[in-house]
């Protein structure tokens, strides 16, 4: 049996791979690893004082009531107190956790996924993911037997709905400005960010029209989303819009529409983000932390602004790791995580949006014209399926590399990543055009096919 836990927690189709047995039995092993619950059991069946308590939220899936009703189930029968939250963002969860002085979160969702998927995803104390010790301790603890509390030491369970606008009041704290006089169109991705995010930039001044906020728990990310701009982009411009956002199922994420329909990706979310913090000097070390992935573009532009960028794996979790690690406090993703450590334990698609708004706002100039400090270069992926990913760094494909780069120079790049789950490998070229960036990536996905088999 492979590794149970992911990138980002345990997914699966809700149901077949991830059942209600599988969701109850994750929670009491994270209950014994995380709050330590074993330790609170009171041997006399009396109440035990100061026992861990545990924050629940999910997405609106239809799955996750079920998944829902069993980790409730499973922190409760290990001696866990529980506040349900109902349907927030994954970083509510996180902030919640924190800020309710829970042991321990727990977040239902799938992110961007598809509605059938869904996952668990458990955060520490401090409403940090868990790395990955942690998370091997738990599931190593998983069907283990353990001494089950009874009477007045089981857990009890209590609504904590109305915690979401502690939330939105957070967010809202963050920001040295308003954003009066902006119009507004966000994508909610009929997902967990359909209530709170209308709320939150509707207080913070904006004038705000929502698509995709009408969940049914069938049709999350359902061609809507951050996935799915397309029709965000058409109703900013028929509207008149200054700016569209889009979050994705879980809203840990979002990406933005400039008022001509040009999307504006992660690293330029970024890009803005960056030159404002360090201009209020914000900005530690003069760095952000980015991944592999990040176009080229993005660097040089920071380069040339006196920003550092420190590169790190594909993932989140590894921005965030480098960001602790380093004493940096902003980070992210081209996808649209962006972490912002002052005011968050994870990518916050609404905090995100918030400051990116606000930037706008504040230098009174179009999103577009923001994020033209930097310069997408032409960026062309091919997976190569079905080879062996264990011979990304073979001789002849290196040789195939170095003289693409020697064609390149400083205009380009290439990087050839082995998938960490399937038998593939993924090529991808930066160039000064597409047809160079086209072609260079064919050419080593054909050296990738004959060598890497």
């Amino acid at each position: 049996m492979g590794r149970l836990f992911g990138t980002d927690g345990v997914r699966g189709v809700a149901g077949r791979d991830l059942t209600a047995e599988l969701a109850m039995d994750l929670s009491v092993a994270a209950a014994h690893v995380l709050g330590d619950a074993g330790a609170f059991h009171a041997s006399d069946g009396r109440a035990p004082q100061g026992r861990p308590i545990a924050v629940v939220g999910r997405d609106p899936r239809a799955s996750g009531e079920f998944l829902e009703s069993a980790v409730v189930a499973g922190l409760a029968s290990s001696g866990v107190d529980v506040l349900r939250l109902g349907v927030l963002p994954t970083p509510a969860v996180a902030y919640l956790t924190t800020a309710l002085g829970a042991d321990m979160g727990v977040m239902i969702s799938a992110s961007h996924n598809p509605a059938p998927d869904n996952g668990i995803k458990f955060l520490d104390r401090g409403g940090y993911k868990l790395p990955d010790a942690v998370e091997n301790e738990i599931e190593q603890r998983l069907g283990e037997k353990w001494d089950r509390p009874t009477g007045a030491a089981v857990g009890r369970v209590r609504e904590a709905y109305g915690e979401a606008d502690r939330y939105v009041s957070h967010l809202l704290s963050t920001m040295s400005g308003r954003l009066d006089g902006l119009s507004v169109v966000i994508d909610c991705a009929h997902g967990a960010a359909h209530m709170v995010a209308p709320e939150a930039l509707t207080r913070a001044g904006a004038k705000v029209e929502t698509i995709g906020a009408r969940p049914d728990g069938l049709n999350i990310n359902a061609g809507v989303g951050s996935t799915h701009l397309d029709k965000l982009q058409q109703i900013v411009v028929s509207r008149g819009a200054d700016v569209g956002i889009a979050y994705d199922g879980d809203a840990d994420r979002c990406l933005a529409v400039a008022h001509t329909g040009e999307v504006i990706d992660g690293d330029q979310i970024m890009a803005v983000l960056a030159l404002a913090l360090r201009a209020e000097g914000r900005l530690a070390g003069d760095t952000v932390v980015a991944t592999v992935m990040s176009n080229l573009g993005f660097k040089l532009a920071m380069r040339e602004s006196g920003i550092d960028v420190l590169e790190t794996a594909v993932g989140d979790r590894y921005v965030l790791e480098a960001m602790r690690e380093g004493g940096y406090t902003f980070g992210g993703e081209q996808s649209g995580h962006v972490i912002m450590l002052d005011h968050a334990t994870t990518g916050d698609g609404l905090l995100t949006s918030l400051h990116l708004l606000a930037a706008v706002a504040r230098e009174g100039r179009p999103l577009a014209e923001l994020a033209s400090v930097m310069t997408r270069l032409p960026q062309v992926l091919i997976n190569v399926k079905g080879v062996d990913r264990t011979k990304a760094s073979v001789p002849e494909l290196s040789a195939a590399v170095e003289a693409a780069e020697g064609e390149l120079g400083e205009t380009g790049r290439v990087l050839i990543r082995p998938s960490g789950t399937e038998p593939m490998i993924r090529v991808m070229v930066e160039a000064a055009s597409a047809e160079q960036a086209q072609a260079l990536a064919e050419r080593l996905a054909g050296v990738v096919r004959e060598v890497c088999v």
